[in-house]
């Protein structure tokens, strides 16, 4: 009985975890959603303007250009997945 319980709350858990996942919009429509300027990248005053914390947008903005892409957006989305947030 403990082994069907267990599988139970484990299908369960998986599904809700596919069914969050599955409602993440993708990294390049958050940037086309947050870049106001029309530049294909999100600076930090639109990424604040976003209600983004301004010392996020640092640790986002892996090559420190000033501007985060959705390849540096998917690589720290993809980062946080793997520490488990």
């Amino acid at each position: 009985m403990r082994k069907i319980m267990f599988a139970a709350v484990a299908a369960v858990a998986l599904a809700a975890a596919g069914a969050a996942s599955a409602q993440m919009p993708a990294p390049a429509d958050i940037i086309k959603n947050w870049d106001k300027n029309g530049d294909g990248a999100v600076d930090k005053a639109e990424w604040t303007a976003a209600g983004r914390p301004a010392e996020r947008f640092d640790a986002v903005d892996a090559n420190k250009d000033g501007k985060v892409t959705a390849a540096e957006l998917e690589a720290a989305m993809a980062a946080m997945r793997q520490r488990g947030g």
